[in-house]
């Protein structure tokens, strides 16, 4: 799995690059939230996803671990895929669609192109649990679990694909994990068995 590339910006449009790392040419599609903040610099390193479908592998770039972490979240959400959820964070910050998602802003989301109004329920619905266990501070998320269990996550999710889940199938395992589980922290072993039986 790819989760961070660092390199040499040799193209960029509003919704892709292409990244050079090592001399291989990584192609990824980002947001208009992403491509903001990076259009004027030559290096950068994106936070990434390996989005693996039977007809094809796209990576997904993301300027922070905030974003990625969304949109993780969004495309959990049934009929709520890859591109739609990009489409979401181009048109808002991580920072307003946690506060549209706690506020239940359906005129929000529904004013984003290809979100309708059972789409803007049904996220509101799926996300408020999650949205209300993380802290914006000053512009910044403090997330609860912290760094060292979405590395854990990252791990859980490496292990379920190897055990043969799909990319979008261990996530959305862990992220139903993680939004039932109480304040006991899991260890790697217990989430990937948690996250096999909510399968």
């Amino acid at each position: 799995m790819i989760v961070q590339l660092t390199g040499e910006i040799v193209y960029k449009e509003p919704t892709y690059l292409v990244l050079n790392v090592g001399g291989i040419g990584y192609g990824i599609h980002i947001s208009l939230y992403t491509f903001t903040q990076i259009k004027a610099v030559a290096l950068c390193t994106l936070q990434t996803v390996w989005h693996v479908k039977s007809d094809a592998h796209i990576l997904y770039g993301f300027y922070t671990l905030e974003e990625k972490e969304w949109w993780l979240r969004l495309i959990s959400v049934s009929s709520i895929g890859p591109k739609t959820a990009l489409t979401i964070l181009s048109s808002l910050t991580p920072s307003e669609l946690h506060k549209v998602i706690l506020d239940k802003e359906e005129k929000s989301l529904t004013a984003i192109k290809g979100i309708g109004l059972k789409a803007a329920q049904r996220l509101i619905l799926e996300l408020t649990d999650q949205a209300q266990k993380l802290d914006y501070v000053a512009g910044t998320t403090v997330t609860l679990p912290q760094q060292a269990e979405m590395k854990t996550d990252r791990d859980a999710i490496t292990a379920l694909v190897m055990l043969g889940l799909t990319q979008k199938a261990a996530e959305k395992a862990v992220l139903t994990v993680r939004s039932a589980q109480g304040i006991t922290p899991l260890t790697l072993e217990e989430l990937i068995k948690s996250a096999l039986q909510a399968t």
